[in-house]
């Protein structure tokens, strides 16, 4: 297979394209799930919030406007193939550029600051963007983007589990972080599972795991019969949507996994809100 050269630009439309059409058009996986919600929630206040969602999500799909106020850190998920070669500018550079764009023509909230502790000064563009590379075989680039707010990744945890606490042990601590979470991070929400690996691999499995469709499963039917028992768990908590009580708390729970060391069983949980962006496109 010969090198196929896609020029910068071409990066730099595609991911302003993406991130503007995540902040304005709720995925359908979304949407279907809280007119679902609507229709089978038991509190009166509940199912007056999900439908005031769902007008909400409906406005700014026809309006191209943002669906919330935070429109989120730009995150982006990339399979680069091996056969790619990008032309006038580097990758990352047409990446950020694209989201500088995205974000100045769309008039969407810039919330990044340059220094996390002293200065924190905004950088007015809401960049850099925090990109995941896999280098995959093949003459294409997918890219996978979302923008996500921090009400609900600051719900988000990681626990450096052994593997002597089981699945108990990982059910108990995915419960108990939602259970500590409560009505914080904007309920209804979407709970991502990363478990395996290392430390910084299961933080990157449980974000990558927010971006899935609620609609599927894990492709191993005990991953995915551990995606249901859980729902249903966190579901009868009862902190219900924007935590005013009622039996949807959560909408989705996809777990994703990873190989890794004997000694160990990292579980991170990073929790979205009912906001769950995600777009994807093949340049």
């Amino acid at each position: 297979m010969e090198i196929r050269t896609i020029s910068a630009e071409t990066v730099t439309a595609a991911v302003k394209k993406l991130f503007m059409d995540c902040n304005y058009f709720i995925g359908k996986d979304i949407m279907n799930a809280l007119e679902n919600a609507e229709k089978s929630e038991t509190s009166p206040v509940g199912k007056s919030v999900l439908s005031q969602i769902i007008e909400n999500d409906k406005i700014a799909a026809k309006e191209e406007i943002p669906l919330c106020q935070d429109t989120g850190m730009a995150v982006l998920f990339v399979e680069y193939g091996d056969k790619v070669a990008i032309e006038n500018g580097s990758f990352d550079e047409a990446v950020n550029e694209g989201v500088r764009q995205a974000y100045g023509d769309g008039y969407l909230r810039k919330s990044v600051v340059a220094d996390p502790v002293f200065d924190r000064v905004n950088t007015k563009d809401n960049t850099p963007a925090i990109i995941h590379t896999k280098i995959v075989s093949g003459n294409q680039i997918k890219i996978t983007a979302g923008g996500k707010g921090f009400g609900s990744e600051n719900m988000s945890a990681i626990k450096m589990l052994t593997p002597s606490y089981g699945v108990e042990g990982v059910k108990q601590f995915i419960l108990d972080t939602v259970r500590s979470a409560g009505p914080n991070p904007c309920p209804p929400i979407v709970v991502g599972v990363g478990i395996g690996g290392t430390f910084e691999r299961a933080a990157q499995l449980a974000k990558k795991a927010t971006f899935r469709p609620i609609d599927t499963h894990n492709e191993d039917e005990r991953y995915a019969a551990l995606e249901d028992e859980l729902l249903e768990k966190i579901n009868k908590m009862g902190f219900g949507p924007a935590g005013l009580g009622g039996n949807t708390t959560a909408l989705g729970v996809n777990i994703e996994t990873s190989p890794t060391h004997i000694a160990g069983m990292p579980v991170a949980v990073n929790i979205c809100c009912h906001a769950a962006r995600h777009a994807s496109t093949i340049i």
